[in-house]
């Protein structure tokens, strides 16, 4: 049965996370009055460039070849051991939160490793933005999780995706994750995923010199990065509707449950960037490092307040 669920968990994720960008793109344009692209757009974004062959420079390493398998692939490990429908972990022994935290990490290092690797511009400019933000994103998570961690005295994710109660260590938590979740995805008021105006992003200029199906590997794996982030928060602050044991019933409400709070931990990002414009870049470290405070508080209350 732990096989059928990892497998439950790998599939979902591939073929949630791109519906889930085009519910957050349809919920942004609606509030915006505009028209928008259909929710099945990113899949057919995904479609077109896994068809086309990609042109590499001349000047590109094996790094360069690698990154995107290795980026995809590690998102999709981190997706195999969030709780998506049941309060098990398909990894039982490796689901950990910091194994999680890891592979954030490994992803990013290989995508900045292959954007340095052509030696452009702007693959360079947006390596160093998307890597000074990760300096300050990172403690702020780790902060969030271990504040979460500390009173179950475990950072499996099976411990922490239990019921618990709303306390000050909870909410200041929560808000210190939401920072996280926003920056880590990409959004406004952090970043703009829809631009490619060359001043302004950092994601989107490490994938400037891509194109074809490792595009197309590493914009899914985007997607699934977003999924796990979303669905992270959803097991550890809203763990309501896991499945308490795998049966068919059971992992059935709970996929009906996970796929409702997904949706809406997409249209509360959505509306978190229809309602901010994007800092400047040199604002941005005040919101990550308040991200951090928010955790230091959380873990702090812990003890002066008990919860």
């Amino acid at each position: 049965m732990q096989v059928t669920l990892l497998l439950v968990n790998v599939i979902l994720a591939l073929l949630v996370a791109p519906l889930l960008n085009g519910v957050i793109k349809a919920a942004k344009a609606g509030w915006q009055n505009r028209r928008g692209p259909g929710l099945l757009q990113p899949w057919l974004d995904l479609l077109k460039y896994l068809s086309r062959q990609s042109v590499v420079s001349e000047h590109a390493s094996w790094l360069f070849r690698w990154a995107p398998a290795v980026y995809f692939g590690a998102h999709v490990v981190a997706a195999a051991l969030v709780p998506l429908v049941a309060v098990d972990s398909p990894l039982n022994g490796v689901g950990d939160v910091l194994v999680i935290v890891g592979l954030l990490a490994l992803a990013r290092f290989a995508l900045a490793l292959a954007a340095l690797d052509t030696a452009s511009n702007f693959g360079g400019m947006g390596t160093s933005r998307e890597l000074a933000f990760a300096a300050l994103v990172e403690p702020a998570l780790v902060l969030g999780l271990f504040a979460l961690a500390i009173p179950v005295g475990s950072t499996a994710l099976t411990a922490l995706a239990g019921p618990a109660a709303v306390s000050a260590t909870w909410v200041l938590a929560l808000g210190g994750l939401l920072i996280v979740a926003v920056a880590e995805t990409g959004r406004l008021p952090v970043d703009n995923p829809d631009t490619h105006l060359e001043l302004t992003m950092a994601h989107e200029g490490m994938l400037l010199e891509y194109s074809g199906r490792p595009l197309g590997l590493l914009l899914w794996g985007t997607h699934v990065k977003q999924l796990v982030i979303l669905s992270l928060l959803a097991a550890l602050f809203f763990p309501w509707g896991l499945a308490p044991e795998l049966t068919v019933p059971a992992l059935s409400l709970g996929l009906v449950t996970y796929l409702g709070k997904l949706g809406l931990l997409g249209l509360a990002l959505a509306l978190i960037e229809t309602t901010n414009v994007k800092l400047r870049i040199f604002r941005i470290p005040e919101l990550l490092g308040a991200a951090s405070l928010l955790g230091l508080l959380a873990i702090t209350s812990l003890y002066l307040l008990g919860g």
